[in-house]
């Protein structure tokens, strides 16, 4: 699973936590129309949410949380649509910043729309700030893994998802990424390892493609990634790729079992004409013919002369 896309399944997750006890107890009109936003939300009925935050905006210019959740909203719409326009979550997030520079929900938000759009050393300085703010907050650790793996600080990334796996053994998600890591550092075993757990919380189609790829392309067991690609597809058996690599695996794989061609054994070559023996025959042919034509032309030669003529009989 890429980035983008494992981002853009949680894109409203973080932010619309507003306990709804709040809005009854303060009288706040900002936090009861804050509370139906996040109802609407949850439901994706995203336009209606939007307005609900709008109206807790209008009541409360300097709720942030408001902010922070319209924010998160647009910033789903923008992932839903994959246009990658998401300068209206940026401003909202900066905004809450402003409002409310010790909450680490801006930071946190924004840094995980800079990670979405690959913005990763932006994204690294907010997701830093939210986990100093709040560090328990394993949310922002694992962000941070996100981006450093969009720099390729391998070991950085390797150690916040551990330092998620440990506060969470059943976090199926940082094991594949902390796997799709050790991959990257060209520790195959270890890689493995961790799509295995990640599998075993939870099967899913991409981490059986992406320990498919591991075992044919960088162990060339094939058995087993053919197995990984088979399992994948019969969760998500629309999955054009993973369709065509699993006829590559068998490809090569019946490849790697194929006897050995037969060894053609080497035609002796044919005699050349000039042999020995062909010589021979030759010059005695030539032998021959030269004494033919001598002959001839000797006997040629004494019928042309002319008789001694006889003198007259006196």
């Amino acid at each position: 699973m890429t980035i983008s896309k494992y981002l853009s399944i949680t894109a409203i997750v973080f932010a619309l936590t507003i306990p709804r006890q709040e809005a009854k107890e303060t009288g706040d009109t900002s936090s009861e129309h804050n509370n139906k936003g996040v109802e609407l939300a949850q439901q994706h009925q995203y336009e209606a949410a939007i307005n609900e935050f709008n109206l807790a905006i209008k009541a409360n210019p300097k709720s942030a949380k408001a902010y922070v959740n319209r924010g998160s909203i647009f910033r789903a719409m923008h992932a839903q649509a994959q246009d990658q326009q998401y300068d209206d979550a940026i401003k909202d997030f900066t905004k809450a910043i402003e409002i409310a520079p010790k909450d680490p929900s801006g930071y946190l938000e924004r840094g995980q729309t800079l990670v979405m759009q690959k913005q990763y050393t932006d994204a690294l300085t907010d997701l830093n700030k939210a986990a100093e703010l709040k560090p328990d907050d394993m949310m922002a650790i694992r962000l941070r893994g996100f981006a450093e793996i969009g720099l390729g600080d391998w070991d950085k990334a390797a150690a916040d998802f551990t330092t998620a796996i440990q506060k969470d053994p059943n976090d199926a998600q940082a094991y594949e990424r902390r796997g799709f890591v050790y991959r990257s550092q060209k520790k195959f075993n270890e890689a493995i390892a961790d799509y295995d757990k990640s599998l075993e919380i939870k099967p899913d189609p991409d981490v059986y493609t992406k320990r498919g790829y591991t075992y044919v392309t960088y162990l060339q067991n094939y058995e087993k990634g053919i197995a990984d690609y088979q399992q994948a597809l019969k969760i998500n058996p629309n999955d054009y790729d993973t369709q065509q690599r699993l006829q590559y695996a068998q490809a090569a794989l019946a490849g790697k079992n194929a006897p050995p061609a037969a060894a053609t054994p080497a035609s002796t070559p044919e005699p050349g004409l000039f042999t020995p023996m062909n010589i021979g025959i030759a010059l005695a042919v030539l032998l021959v013919v030269i004494g033919i034509i001598f002959v001839i032309m000797r006997r040629r030669g004494g019928s042309d002369e002319e008789p001694t003529a006889a003198g007259p009989i006196r």
